[in-house]
C-alpha cells in the first residue's frame, strides 16, 4: 500500500516535466519551428498578414495617378500625387501653329511667344514675348488671363537703348537676338533665346540667316524654331543651312505657309539636321 502511494506521488511530477519539455520544443501542438525559432504557424500567419496589408497597394491605381507597390526597402510606394514641382516633371512647349507657341515651366510659369494662331490661350500668362509688330505675331488680346505682374516684352523693350537686351523674369532667362531679312527691319524685329529649367529655346521670329547665328553654336541651344515659308522669310534650304550653323539639338520647322497653322509636306521637306516635326496643337516635353 505504501509503495503504491509513492508511485502516485511521483506521477504528477513526471507529467509536469514532460509537459514542460514539450512546450520548450516548439509551442503548441501542430507547430514546428522555422529557422528563426518562431513557430511555423506563427510565421505563416505573420506572412499572410503582410500580404494583406500590402495587397491594397499592389499595383492597382487608387486614383492618385500611379500604381502603388513596394518601393526600395519594402516600403509601399508613394501616392503618385503631382504637386507640380516634382523632379520628374519637365517644361513643355505647345506649338499652336504658324509662329505661335506656349512654354510652361515645371513650376508652372507660362510664356506665350508671338500669339496669333491656333488654340491653347487658356492658361494665365506670366510672360508674353512679341518678336515684331506684324499682325500675325502680336495678338496679345487672345490671351484671356494674365497673372498679377505679367511681363510683356516686345521688340520695343527688347531693343531699348539701341541694343539687344536681356531679361530675367520668374526664373526664366530671355535674351533678345537679331532677326532680319528684306521684309523685316532689324531695327524693329528680334528673336529670343529663352532659357527655362536649363533648356534653351531659340524663338527666331521672322528672319533669314543673320550674322549673329554664328555665335549660337557655342550657346548649347536645345530647340530652334525656324521659319521656312520662302516668301516672307527664308526658304527650306536656307533654314536647313541655319540649322547647321546654330547646332541646336532639335530643329523645328515653323511658319511654313501663309494662312496655314501647319503643313506636313513642307515640314517633311525640311532637311536640317536633327529635325523635329511638331504639329499644330501638339505639346512636347522639353529635355536637355
Amino acid at each position: 500500500m505504501k509503495a503504491n502511494l509513492k508511485v502516485l506521488a511521483v506521477l504528477p511530477i513526471v507529467f509536469l516535466l514532460a509537459l514542460s519539455a514539450c512546450q520548450g520544443n516548439g509551442g503548441s501542438a501542430g507547430q514546428g519551428q522555422d529557422g528563426n525559432g518562431r513557430a511555423v504557424g506563427e510565421a505563416e500567419n505573420s506572412r499572410e498578414a503582410g500580404e494583406v496589408e500590402s495587397g491594397g497597394n499592389s499595383g492597382e491605381n487608387s486614383g492618385n495617378g500611379v500604381a502603388g507597390g513596394a518601393g526600395p526597402g519594402g516600403e509601399i510606394g508613394g501616392t503618385g500625387e503631382n504637386d507640380g514641382k516634382g523632379d520628374d516633371l519637365m517644361a513643355t512647349l505647345l506649338f499652336q501653329g504658324h509662329g505661335s507657341f506656349r512654354i510652361t515651366s515645371k513650376d508652372g510659369v507660362v510664356v506665350y511667344v508671338d500669339p496669333y494662331a491656333g488654340e491653347g490661350y487658356d492658361k494665365p500668362a506670366d510672360i508674353i514675348l512679341v518678336t515684331h509688330q506684324h499682325d500675325d505675331h502680336n495678338r496679345i488680346d487672345l490671351i484671356g488671363q494674365k497673372n498679377p505682374g505679367c511681363t510683356l516684352i516686345t521688340n520695343v523693350e527688347a531693343l531699348e537703348g539701341g541694343k539687344h537686351n536681356s531679361f530675367s523674369v520668374k526664373g526664366i532667362e530671355i535674351e533678345a537676338v537679331e532677326a532680319s531679312n528684306k521684309n523685316h527691319d532689324p531695327k524693329v524685329c528680334v528673336g529670343f533665346i529663352i532659357t527655362v529649367d536649363g533648356v534653351k529655346v531659340y524663338a527666331s521670329g521672322d528672319t533669314s540667316k543673320t550674322g549673329q547665328m554664328e555665335s549660337f553654336a557655342g550657346m548649347g541651344i536645345d530647340y530652334a524654331l525656324l521659319p521656312c515659308d520662302g516668301i516672307y522669310n527664308m526658304d527650306l534650304k536656307e533654314a536647313a543651312e541655319c540649322a547647321e550653323i546654330i547646332g541646336a539639338k532639335h530643329n523645328i520647322p515653323v511658319h511654313m505657309k501663309p494662312g496655314a497653322l501647319f503643313d506636313r509636306a513642307l515640314a517633311e521637306s525640311f532637311e536640317g539636321p536633327d529635325r523635329l516635326i511638331v504639329e499644330a496643337g501638339e505639346e512636347i516635353a522639353l529635355t536637355r
